[in-house]
């Protein structure tokens, strides 16, 4: 993409109503606008960095055996009033009524929508196990939305279920997406802690919140050192994650409090997190109420054993920023950047300097490799300013003196290493990785 053709608002100064790094520089960077209090426009360098989330996201779950679907954001209320949920929810749901004075709200989670189609449809044991998702916008009215899309009130989110006969297996279920959690930030180039927690207005008896470490988050976590050294992404679902899991949760880690400080270690480290997962094993708290059952193996009705499984998609987007950042700009990892290339032309309308660069444009374009070029007439160093605030991993810089010499200019962002190497090298680096 060109950048002279694209459409990137970028902000020399910073807005005075944001108070942290993410939202800061996500709306330094051009990446969101804000249209009304917690809700947000993902402009099209944000949107790419969106997606790129979501897909590791799905993949990951897609890895893990979970079938992917779509529902509505809006719900009918008279399933929530089956659950006993519409009253106790409180003012963070949106309730509203469409013209024929039905009551329906616009939904912050999804259980009683989810149970209510797999009840309709899944007749026998045999149908189970099943682990369905979603990635879909949810609203959840907040008293004091801040921090940008960290504390929205509208967001993305991956919510995934599990339907199974009996608690053994919920349980497996329930290893499989703890599993996959760690695996999915592993991918997004994010360390992880699983923390035992609450399972809230959701129900249940089994639930963990997933915290993302990073200097400016909110919650204050103690940990056992060992769980740095754990491995996340050379875990499979063919693994014995039973056995995993127990290893893990043994390793200690607690938010914001001990919570059971006789059985923690005498050496904790403390590190600051975000909470960007939360998964709850809840038995039949929803499958009771609204009726859903099978026939079991001898022949009378079971009642579905579930558990409900989030990831705050577009809250990771600010997570990662949170997590990856310096004073000029967003650090993104390879694997979610927006661009993996930002190619700038040093002397735009320079015909040797232009022919060069358009040459390289074409080759990364030929290989595959997605490159933002900068080929507006501006200053140089406002064209590099312009490539640390948005972050992309690599820049390649080719100026009049370069072209004479045979050579670009190679930078990495994260750590701020230059090299002059001939075309052909610096494809090569970058393929590498």
């Amino acid at each position: 993409m060109r950048l002279s053709q694209y459409f990137l608002p970028t902000l020399k100064e910073t807005p005075s109503d944001a108070q942290i790094v993410s939202h800061r520089l996500m709306l330094r960077a051009g990446m969101i606008r804000q249209m009304s209090a917690g809700i947000y426009a993902w402009l099209p360098l944000g949107y790419r960095v969106l997606k790129k989330i979501e897909n590791i996201v799905r993949a990951e779950q897609d890895r893990f055996g979970a079938i992917e679907m779509l529902m509505p954001t809006i719900q009918s209320a008279d399933l929530w009033r089956e659950s006993g949920r519409y009253d106790a929810y409180g003012p963070e749901m949106l309730r509203i009524k469409d013209r024929h004075e039905r009551e329906m709200l616009f939904g912050p989670t999804n259980e009683e929508m989810i149970t209510d189609i797999f009840k309709r449809e899944a007749k026998s044991y045999r149908e189970l196990p099943k682990i369905l998702y979603h990635i879909q916008w949810k609203f959840r009215d907040e008293v004091r939305p801040r921090f940008g899309v960290m504390r929205g009130r509208e967001f993305l989110m991956k919510d995934a279920y599990s339907f199974d006969i009996d608690e053994a297996g919920a349980r497996r279920s329930y290893q499989k997406m703890f599993a996959a959690y760690l695996s999915t930030f592993a991918r997004l180039g994010l360390k992880a802690i699983p923390v035992r927690a609450d399972t809230g207005p959701i129900g249940g008896d089994l639930s963990h919140e997933f915290h993302i470490l990073a200097d400016t988050g909110e919650s204050q976590l103690y940990v056992d050192p060992k769980l740095f050294e754990v491995d996340m992404k050379a875990l499979g679902p063919d693994d014995d994650l039973a056995g995993f899991m127990e290893r893990i949760t043994s390793l200690y880690a607690a938010a914001d409090e001990l919570h059971d400080p006789a059985k923690a270690p005498k050496e904790l480290v403390t590190r600051r997190g975000i909470e960007v997962g939360h998964i709850f094993y809840f038995g039949t708290k929803y499958s009771a109420p609204l009726g859903a059952q099978v026939v079991g193996p001898d022949g009378t009705p079971v009642l579905i054993e579930m558990g409900s499984y989030g990831v705050g998609v577009s809250r990771l987007a600010a997570g990662i920023i949170e997590a990856s950042h310096d004073e000029a700009g967003i650090i993104w990892p390879d694997e979610v950047a927006p661009f993996k290339v930002g190619l700038i032309n040093l002397k735009s309308g320079d015909a040797k300097t232009d022919t060069a660069c358009n040459d390289l444009y074409a080759k990364l374009n030929n290989a595959g490799v997605e490159t933002l070029y900068d080929d507006r007439d501006e200053r140089a160093g406002g064209k590099f300013a312009n490539m640390d605030l948005i972050g992309l991993p690599w820049q390649m810089i080719i100026g009049p003196k370069g072209v004479e010499k045979g050579v670009v200019e190679l930078k990495r962002r994260a750590t701020g290493e230059r090299h002059e190497l001939s075309v052909d090298d610096a494809l090569a680096t970058i393929a590498r990785g």
